[in-house]
């Protein structure tokens, strides 16, 4: 490190004191630590303002799928500019860019979903489907269902909105939320909150707490269930396999809406085009964003099925969108970042070979002190931090899963922490000899963690 390159980083850092306020911050520990500074990217590496390199387990947030410094989206974005910068969908118009996308979609989409409504990110999208399902069953005529339920430790955006379908709680303590509508049912989370049951008992027990919900709450009142295919942000919890089969059972008994937040999964986290097809699931609506872009200008939606829009088609005028909605660059971006993944066949690779190696290699890591469970699915995964191998017992007041955190940056490994719990979501285009470094940094890191708090 050069004293220019620490004089950079100094001048960045006091900027970032000075003016900015980070998402999802503790402000005066950032201010006491300063902020590292990312300055430029390639494939599944990131660089920082020193000159660290750093592989991106978390693929920015879950959504680089395709990998960083892809020129031809920076192209197709350039190209676009300059045709057509922006313009809106109000007042009945539509530009190509937006059209070919909407096709584009509905051609990777689970079967009878061809319909994209577009929105700026994944929070809108989860707005979206709030203000669609009351629409449409006030169409129908039954104004009433009004009630969506979503699941305690589920994420669907930080929006008020998004906040209250989904079920943290530290998020609602900040802002008297949920706002009233929403209902929340336990998550599927054997590992943390299976107790003595085994995993295929608990998962029909999380199940069926959906139908203790709707007829606690009325059929007659409840329009929705949304649900991720796995919970991401929650700490990448995959539902025992007997889960989804029984809410598929208790969704067809019942006259409500089912809501797969896709925003995660979709487009090829899964080694499916979206995790609603690895899981086996017909939804009604599914919020994307994400790995629509990878990331690489903002933008979400909401594909439809078809019966839902024959319905809207009925209902006049539905007073919802934003300005942004199927901007024509992210729209041209998204395209190009579609075309790629399916001609490079980057999807099929996932499932057929760097997800199961991944998975392979991610199991290794099970016999570790520290990890009480080692489960991934496609391209993401976690490992459970614990005390105690055999009961589960956790590590209490120590902070475990950030001490593991700190260590992974210092290694140039980018692994989040959600309490405990530490997860990956790689780029899509991660290669097996990256993964093997993945697993060696992620083996180190848990080494020096354990050193820490085992001594």
């Amino acid at each position: 490190m050069t004293n220019q390159t620490s004089a950079n980083t100094q001048h960045w850092q006091a900027l970032s004191r000075d003016h900015h306020l980070a998402p999802f911050t503790d402000y005066k520990q950032l201010n006491e630590k300063g902020a590292r500074i990312i300055t430029k990217a390639e494939g599944v590496y990131l660089w920082d303002s020193e000159g660290n390199k750093i592989l991106d387990g978390m693929a920015g947030l879950w959504c680089v799928n395709v990998g960083y410094g892809r020129k031809e989206l920076a192209e197709v974005a350039y190209k676009q500019m300059q045709e057509l910068p922006y313009y809106n969908l109000f007042f009945q118009t539509a530009h190509p860019p937006v059209l070919e996308l909407a096709k584009a979609i509905a051609d990777v989409a689970p079967e009878g979903m061809n319909h994209v409504f577009f929105t700026g990110s994944g929070s809108e999208s989860n707005d979206t489907v709030l203000r669609m399902v009351r629409h449409y069953w006030s169409i129908k005529g039954q104004p009433q269902k009004k009630v969506v339920i979503g699941r305690w430790n589920g994420y669907h955006g930080s929006t008020v909105a998004g906040v209250s379908l989904g079920g943290m709680k530290a998020l609602h303590e900040q802002g008297d939320l949920p706002i009233p509508g929403i209902e929340h049912i336990a998550q599927p989370y054997w590992f943390g909150e299976g107790g003595d049951m085994d995993p295929e008992e608990f998962g029909i027990w999380a199940a069926e707490q959906l139908e203790k919900k709707i007829l606690e709450v009325g059929e007659d009142k409840v329009a929705a269930f949304i649900a991720e295919p796995l919970q991401g942000a929650g700490g990448v919890i995959i539902p025992p396999k007997t889960y989804w089969p029984k809410i598929r059972e208790i969704l067809a008994k019942y006259d409500i809406l089912f809501i797969a937040d896709e925003v995660i999964c979709g487009f090829g986290r899964t080694g499916e085009w979206f995790g609603s097809q690895y899981f086996g699931n017909a939804p009604d609506l599914m919020p994307i964003a994400k790995g629509l872009t990878s990331g690489y200008i903002p933008m979400g939606g909401v594909i439809v099925r078809d019966e839902i829009v024959h319905t809207l088609n009925e209902g006049g005028e539905f007073y919802h969108g934003f300005t942004y909605s199927g901007h024509p660059v992210a729209a041209a971006v998204a395209l190009e970042n579609i075309r790629i993944l399916r001609e490079e066949k980057i999807v099929e690779r996932v499932k057929n070979e760097t997800a199961p190696y991944l998975q392979q290699r991610w199991q290794e890591l099970a016999d570790h002190p520290l990890v009480g469970e080692a489960r991934g699915v496609g391209l993401v995964a976690a490992l459970e931090l614990v005390k105690n191998k055999k009961t589960r017992e956790r590590f209490e007041g120590k902070g475990v899963g950030m001490l593991c955190r700190e260590h992974c940056f210092r290694n140039g490994l980018i692994m989040r922490a959600v309490g405990d719990t530490m997860i990956i979501s790689p780029p899509l285009v991660i290669e097996k000899s990256q993964i093997d470094d993945l697993i060696t940094l992620a083996r180190k890191c848990l080494d020096q963690t354990a050193a820490a708090v085992l001594s």
